[in-house]
Formats: structure tokens, C-alpha cells, sequence
């Protein structure tokens, strides 16, 4: 499967972009989806994740209450709503699909990763 992430961009502190992840080379629905970020000279870091059935989400600890996983089954396509944004989440952004069908917070989990899309909130 190919995962390509899009919808970065420069945006002010306080505003809001909305990610995607569209999937290609076949269907997605059965698995478990994440978000991942990455800043200079850090390590990537979970930051969303949604399982097979979207019932079932998980956040890093820094998003909560301001970032929003959704998927889209018959687009084939992972979203990421991000509100209220800081400068701390400037970061490449990467989606990923999960070995299974929950989604983790544990890179180890996944096996196809999308390009990246650069976030950069600026103060």
C-alpha cells in the first residue's frame, strides 16, 4: 500500500489545518491508522491514531482536545483536523498503516509509512 500525506502548510499560532493520507494500492479499511510527527533533531513521535472501525482512537498527551483523527472508507483516506495549533507542533508530519487493525502509539506497530508533509506554526 502507498500512503501520501498532504495539507501542510505555514499557519499562525491558533489556527488550523486539516492533514490527509490517501491510500493507494488497496483498501485500508482493515487497518488500524496513525499520525506520527517529527521536528528537527527530535525523534518521530505518536500523535494520532484511529482503528479499523474508527471506533476506537488514541492521542499523544500534547494534542488532546485540539487534534481530531477521522477516517473515510469510501475515499480510502485518513484525516487529521488540527485546531488551535502552537508553535511546538511544527513538525514533518507522517501517516502510517497499522500490521492490524487497532491503532498504536508504538511506531513498531506499523509497516507502510507516507512521505511526510511539513506543519510549521509560526508565533
Amino acid at each position: 500500500v502507498q500512503l501520501q500525506a498532504s495539507g501542510g502548510g505555514l499557519v499562525q499560532a491558533g489556527g488550523s489545518l486539516r492533514l490527509s493520507c490517501a491510500a493507494s494500492g488497496r483498501m485500508i479499511s482493515n487497518n488500524g491508522m496513525g499520525w506520527f510527527r517529527q521536528a528537527p533533531g527530535k525523534e518521530r513521535r505518536f500523535v494520532a491514531a484511529i482503528s479499523w472501525s474508527g471506533g476506537r482512537t488514541l492521542y499523544g498527551d500534547s494534542v488532546k482536545g485540539r487534534f481530531t483523527i477521522s477516517r473515510d472508507y469510501a475515499k480510502n483516506t485518513v484525516f487529521l483536523q488540527m485546531n488551535s495549533l502552537e508553535p511546538d507542533d511544527t513538525a514533518v508530519y507522517y501517516c502510517a498503516a497499522a500490521r492490524g487493525p487497532l491503532g498504536s502509539d508504538q511506531r513498531s506497530q506499523y509497516n507502510y509509512w507516507g512521505q511526510g508533509t511539513q506543519v510549521t506554526v509560526s508565533s
